[in-house]
């Protein structure tokens, strides 16, 4: 199978279009969500609500050995190669890997969990185990997610998690809306998930080119685990930017300021809906170009890309900064305080999207090491500049660290992908 630089461009707009639908569907579905749940549990209990969230998500990114984003290398260049005993080979032995490791982090959880109550009685015990439960199935749903964008099955990849799963959960909700607890919305937060995942992995089967099935897995474990490892270690990395200043808030200021928090950071998160739109598609795609040796298209590739995520996002970013009030008083009155954290992260969302798809061109052609460290070091400033500043400027802190943070590995990872690709991604390259 070959690809010239009209189908890629093709397959970009394509693809793009596609993911840029269901991110904007996606979005508003989720938020909606959001939306309704602080409504419907109150400051404290949607605390207690994210608070478990962001623990069920950082393990599950551990839960899934970095194999999801090893899966974004090898199923393009298998396709490519029409490799197909490998390709088979790497999705059902990845598929087991991810489902042991999940289960067994959930009964470490729990049993810490149980051990922790026994000793000092301080935590939300129902809450807690139940997101321990939570675990193998956000693990499988990146897993699955990775897989179908390998494939290049957008809809398949982001359908379910970003549209189906919010409006079932809504739905379910609903019912309970008067007298909605914690322990019930991440009960049924589970059954959501149980429920999209079934169908998500018996379509994926179905999706799978013909050849897949009819040729003898071959497995290329050493080389799979090679890549997966150091990418388990830029994943930890990368959950520990995202989900560091709500776990330290829940630990530092309680449930109330997580609630608060929350309402701004997911709000602020929504700038980069193009960005995850765009970088869905166009991920696989610098994949077949470096395989092909292609720098020239895939300058032009990277180029494209900046352009259309960044002018976008500047104006979508203003109109958040301007009406950041309102929109945060569609969760509740008690939501507008944090209006300055949201703006602060809005901005750092700014420099990530301007800096282009710097990690996905590092880890889709072979430099996830260097990527890896980045994100490592990230992390670690990360952790010491929430722990710094929350305890001294609260949830507005918190914002400052991650933004700051956001920032700078931005702007590292971009000088790594001029230096070893010779390639200028940003916005500003695509002026001159």
């Amino acid at each position: 199978m070959s690809f010239t630089k009209s189908n890629i461009f093709d397959s970009l707009i394509r693809g793009a279009a596609i993911a840029l639908s269901v991110q904007i569907l996606g979005i508003g579905a989720l938020y909606a969500l959001q939306v309704c749940l602080a409504r419907w549990l109150g400051v404290n209990q949607y605390g207690v609500y994210e608070y478990v969230i962001s623990i069920a998500t950082f393990l599950g990114f551990l839960a899934a050995l970095g194999l999801p984003n090893c899966l974004l290398r090898f199923i393009p260049k298998y396709i490519v190669q029409e490799d197909w005993g490998k390709l088979r080979g790497i999705i059902w032995s990845s598929w087991r890997y991810v489902i042991f490791s999940g289960l067994l982090w959930a009964v470490i959880s729990a049993g810490l969990l149980i051990a922790w109550d026994t000793y000092r009685s301080d935590i939300a015990l129902t809450s807690f185990l139940l997101g321990a439960g939570l675990i193998p199935l956000q693990a499988l749903l990146r897993h699955q997610r990775e897989m179908s964008r390998g494939i290049k099955r957008m809809a398949l990849a982001y359908f379910p998690s970003s549209i189906i799963f919010p409006l079932l959960l809504i739905a379910g909700t609903f019912y309970y809306r008067h007298q909605l607890t914690s322990n019930q919305a991440i009960a049924l937060t589970w059954l959501s998930l149980a429920v999209i995942l079934a169908c998500q992995i018996w379509s994926f089967q179905r999706q799978l080119p013909p050849q897949c099935a009819q040729t003898p897995a071959e497995y290329s474990r050493k080389e799979w685990l090679g890549v997966a490892l150091p990418l388990l270690f830029k994943d930890s990395a990368f959950v520990v930017l995202s989900q560091t200043d709500t776990i330290m808030i829940g630990i530092m200021l309680g449930s109330f300021q997580v609630g608060i928090y929350g309402a701004g950071f997911k709000t602020a998160a929504g700038v980069s809906f193009i960005l995850m739109g765009v970088n869905a598609i166009a991920a696989p795609m610098f994949a077949t170009l470096h395989t092909q040796g292609d720098y020239a298209g895939l300058q032009k590739l990277t180029s494209a890309v900046a352009r259309w995520m960044f002018y976008p996002t500047l104006a979508f970013a203003l109109l958040l900064i301007i009406t950041g009030d309102r929109v945060l008083g569609l969760f509740g009155a008690e939501f507008v305080a944090a209006r300055w954290s949201m703006t602060i992260l809005i901005l750092g969302q700014l420099v990530n999207v301007g800096a282009g798809s710097v990690g996905y061109l590092m880890q889709m052609t072979g430099h996830h090491r260097q990527s890896a460290f980045v994100l490592g070091c990230s992390a670690v400033i990360n952790l010491i500049l929430n722990a710094i500043l929350i305890p001294r400027f609260g949830i507005f802190g918190a914002a400052i660290a991650t933004a700051s943070t956001m920032a700078l590995w931005n702007i590292w990872l971009h000088q790594l992908v001029v230096k070893y690709l010779g390639v200028k991604p940003s916005i500003i390259f695509t002026i001159w």
